[in-house]
């Protein structure tokens, strides 16, 4: 049976959401001309700034879109949902918000999105725009922690985007900013929990199958095969179950300050990540960790995937600075 969606037809979703954002934030972002999966801020780029470009697949709304704005990202690159965009939006992109001090480049750790963003980097090389990479690596479901680097990039992105593009609002050097860039991403950790599958607009059939009174806990943002699957449980223990992996990989110290984001794939409701949120404060009370900041919301989804995902960000002075800095956003706003 196929699931139900407000959409026109399948082929045509990504474009048609891009038009109906471009419509809803028009003092916010703009298509370049002839490009319209790059998306670039209409405040953010300027001469010797470092340009941050973000982007990856569509159907994680408001990650990566969403968070181009003055303070953040300059641009981002639109792929089709679940897949990586094609190295001409990146190159456009880069091109758009080439200030002269070079551009980096941030996304989520998939092989795609490497090989492409990497091909466009080679391209704009060529152009004299020196590019750099991080990739973000918050998931702590998908690999050991002896082989972190081949770990996915989730949720966190949105506090590791956060603090590289207030590094670069700050006039930051290359280098400082890629510093930046790559200690946040060291500093944040995720893991999530999938009770339901969700389904793309070309086939709307469900992309994984789980039991009605099954969850699985670690699965990727595109589906990606979990950790454990078991039965359902409380929220209370499912809060524990990713807390306790978290604060392992964590290894904070009792004062130690934290960014919290309690973050919907979906369809899980606000109702529900509040009790999660709950939780979280209790068990940070008890190791004796504060909470500097904590989002609650859709951050980054998986179309209309139910389940949730825990992220802390452990901060010193820079990084809590860095996430506090002002950002005008699309879709997200630190005032």
């Amino acid at each position: 049976m196929k699931t139900k969606k407000i959409i026109n037809e399948g082929g045509a979703a990504v474009d048609e959401m891009l038009e109906g954002i471009l419509a809803a934030h028009p003092d916010h972002i703009y298509t370049v001309a002839g490009s319209p999966r790059a998306i670039v801020a209409k405040h953010g780029p300027r001469q010797g700034k470092v340009g941050l470009v973000i982007g990856g697949g569509s159907g994680h709304e408001p990650t990566f879109l969403g968070f181009v704005g003055k303070g953040l990202a300059d641009a981002a690159a639109v792929g089709n949902v679940f897949a990586s965009p094609p190295p001409d939006p990146i190159i456009e992109c880069a091109k758009a918000v080439n200030g002269g001090a070079g551009v980096l480049f941030m996304y989520g750790n998939y092989a795609g999105d490497v090989m492409n963003f990497d091909m466009a980097a080679e391209m704009l090389a060529m152009d004299d725009i020196e590019v750099r990479t991080v990739l973000t690596t918050d998931d702590v479901a998908s690999a050991p922690r002896d082989q972190r680097e081949s770990r996915r990039g989730v949720a966190g992105n949105v506090f590791i985007f956060k603090a590289a593009g207030a590094a670069c609002d700050r006039m930051l050097s290359f280098d400082e900013v890629e510093r930046v860039a790559r200690k946040a991403n060291d500093r944040v950790f995720s893991m999530g929990v999938a009770l339901s599958p969700c389904s793309l607009p070309q086939t709307r059939k469900p992309n994984f199958s789980i039991g009605e009174d099954e969850m699985e806990i670690g699965m990727g943002i595109h589906g990606e095969p979990g950790i454990a699957r078991g039965p359902l449980k409380s929220a209370d223990a499912i809060t524990d179950e990713l807390m306790d992996k978290i604060l392992d990989e964590m290894q904070a110290q009792r004062g130690d300050r934290v960014a919290v984001l309690v973050n919907s794939l979906g369809s899980t409701p606000m109702m529900e990540l509040y009790i999660m949120m709950r939780r979280i404060k209790q068990r940070l009370d008890a190791e004796g960790l504060a909470i500097h900041s904590s989002l609650v919301g859709n951050y980054c989804t998986s179309l209309e995937m139910a389940g949730a995902s825990i992220t802390l960000m452990h901060l010193d002075d820079e990084l809590q600075a860095l996430i506090d800095h002002p950002c005008d956003c699309a879709m997200f706003r630190v005032a």
